[in-house]
Parts: C-alpha cells; sequence; structure tokens
C-alpha cells in the first residue's frame, strides 16, 4: 500500500492512543511488545545481532500485538510505501517493529515521480533510500539536493527563465530540498530550503525533524508547525486529532513530548511555547496541499493573532507561560 506520511501517523495515533485509553494489562502488554520490536528493529538496523532470547519475544509479542495490528489492516500487507512529505523515523519503527515495513522513496514531478526508494530486503530507516538506476545525485555547497538523468524534465513548457533557474547548463535540476548523501549511497532528506527558518538570533533551525519528532511522541497530534522566522524564540502550533484518545490533559500530554523532544536539541532549537489550535488544518483553508504537505506562510497568516500572542510578552523572558489552547 502506498500513502503520504499522515495516512501512517492516523493509523499510528489511533492504535497507539486506543491501547493507552484501554489501560491495565491491555497497556503494558501493547508497551512491552513494541519495547521489545523497536530494540528488534533497531538492532538490525545497526547490524547487530538479535538474541536468540529476543526472537523468543518477538515471537510472543506478533503473536499478542503485532498480528491483531496487521490483521486490522487486511492481513495480507506486506510492505508500505510513503511518499510526498516527510516521514517521522519513529513511527518506521513503529511500523516495522509490527511487521509492516515502510519503504520511504523521494522524487519530484520534474524527475517523472520516483528518483529514490528503499528496496524490501534493504530499508534504511531515516532515509528514501539508493537512486533508481539511471539517476545522478549531488548535494551543492549549501546543501541542496541536485539531480541529473533521464527522469529530469527538459524544462518548463514555453518558461525558459523558470527552467534556467532550476537546471543549469549541465543538466543538474535544483530539487528545493536539503539533504546528505552516506556512504552507502543513501539519501536522507533533511528539510526544505525555503522552510529552513532564522531566528532572530541568527540561528537556523530546520524545522521538519522537530515536528516530526514531536508527532510521534505525542500520538493526539495531527499537525505541529514550528514557528521561529525572525523570532526570538522558537515556539509550536499544534492541532490535535479528534479520534485519538488520552488518559491526561491534552496540554499536559503534548507538554510531556515537548520536552522529551527539546532534551535532544540545540538550545537555540527548543520549543518555549507551543499553542493548540481550535480546529485542524486543512486544504480548504489553504494550510495544507492536497498531498498533506504545510503551507507555512497560509498558516502564519491564519493565525497570526494566535503567534503574536505567544511572542507579546517582555522580550527577556520567552519562557513566560500563556493559555495552552489557542480561542
Amino acid at each position: 500500500m502506498a500513502a503520504a506520511p499522515r495516512i501512517f501517523e492516523k493509523v499510528y495515533s489511533r492504535v497507539v492512543s486506543s491501547a493507552q485509553a484501554a489501560g491495565g494489562a491491555k497497556a503494558k502488554i501493547f508497551d512491552w511488545a513494541f519495547t521489545v520490536g523497536v530494540d528488534v528493529v533497531r538492532r538490525r538496523q545497526a547490524g547487530r545481532p538479535v538474541r536468540p532470547w529476543q526472537n523468543v519475544q518477538l515471537a510472543v509479542a506478533d503473536r499478542l500485538v503485532f498480528a491483531r495490528i496487521r490483521a486490522r489492516l487486511g492481513g495480507n500487507l506486506e510492505y508500505l510505501v510513503s511518499g510526498s512529505a516527510a516521514l517521522s523515523p519513529q513511527i518506521a519503527e513503529w511500523f516495522a517493529a509490527a511487521g509492516l515495513p515502510i519503504l520511504e522513496g523521494y522524487g519530484l514531478t520534474e524527475t517523472s515521480g520516483a528518483s529514490f526508494v528503499n528496496h524490501p530486503d534493504d530499508v534504511h530507516i531515516g532515509t528514501v533510500g539508493r537512486a533508481l538506476s539511471g539517476t545522478e545525485v549531488r548535494i551543492a555547497d549549501d546543501g541542496e539536493i541536485l539531480l541529473r538523468g533521464p527522469g529530469v524534465m527538459r524544462g518548463f513548457h514555453n518558461l525558459p527563465d523558470e527552467t534556467a533557474r532550476v537546471i543549469d547548463g549541465d543538466g543538474w535540476l535544483a530539487t528545493g530540498d536539503v539533504g546528505e548523501v552516506d556512504a552507502g549511497g543513501f539519501l536522507r532528506i533533511t528539510d526544505r530550503k525555503k522552510d529552513l527558518v532564522k531566528t532572530s538570533g541568527g540561528k537556523y533551525i530546520a524545522p521538519t525533524a522537530i515536528e516530526s519528532a514531536i508527532k510521534a511522541a505525542c500520538p493526539i497530534v495531527s499537525h505541529a508547525v514550528l514557528i521561529a522566522e525572525g523570532r526570538r524564540f522558537a515556539s509550536l502550533l499544534v492541532t490535535l486529532d479528534p479520534d485519538a484518545h488520552t488518559t491526561e490533559s491534552a496540554e499536559a500530554a503534548v507538554e510531556r513530548a515537548i520536552k522529551s523532544v527539546n532534551a535532544v536539541l540545540n538550545r537555540w532549537e527548543t520549543v518555549k511555547q507551543f499553542r493548540i489550535l481550535p480546529r485542524e488544518l486543512s486544504i480548504e483553508a489553504g494550510e495544507l496541499t492536497p498531498s498533506m504537505k504545510i503551507r507555512r506562510a497560509v498558516v502564519a497568516r491564519n493565525h497570526a493573532d494566535v503567534i503574536d500572542g505567544i511572542y507579546s510578552g517582555r522580550p527577556d523572558d520567552p519562557d513566560r507561560q500563556a493559555p495552552r489552547r489557542a480561542e
């Protein structure tokens, strides 16, 4: 099955929140199963051996938890394919633990669709795989991903100036995405070049990875939008999945997730404040593309009053707390 990451996030959110809401022994067994499964996935990803007793635990976890999840998804899925937006590595690990590996891929309309994809027998979580046959990749000095090959368009129809801006004289297409290629040839996308934000202190932040980590840490979050461009600190706008359940308040759940993510970030990247918006982001409001990518400028414009409220405190007091829900 192929889908945008938001579909996999919703499956993850529904399953995890339902298990947490059940409480008691069911919730403990669920958590234990995924602790076992994710540990095995990480060992395999690192090329480390899985011990015999771990295989026994994995078999028990599969029988008690993972097989039931696969059955809810039809029972015959061998693997999933994700594209069109960034997939959280934590979400990918969770599905892999359940026996449903996600093959993340990457490409543009300008490259005739897919240019990279993970192979079922060689999945590297956190990457979009190796280049397809005939596709060349190069990383520019500023980190932008450049592609060349038979799949790259000849140009925009009757728009020579636009074409010249994205394809150089040697045929390299500037993708607008920032990334890196590891020693094995696997491409890792770090962010959209235009999505990098710069604080008023001159520090750059790549928001997508932070947003994905927070959504993975808090299943009730449907969308997270980091705000920091020209601001003295980073904040976050959050929407909640209406189908998700939680045993604690939404504010407490989101705050806990932010703290866990902040713990591994640079100081200037940490989220100081957040607001829960009263509605989900939507395609109709122009805040999402049809493939569920966030249009940051539109979100910032539509919720300017909420953002202004976050930054209306004293300039030297970014940690000043205010109501977490936007009215």
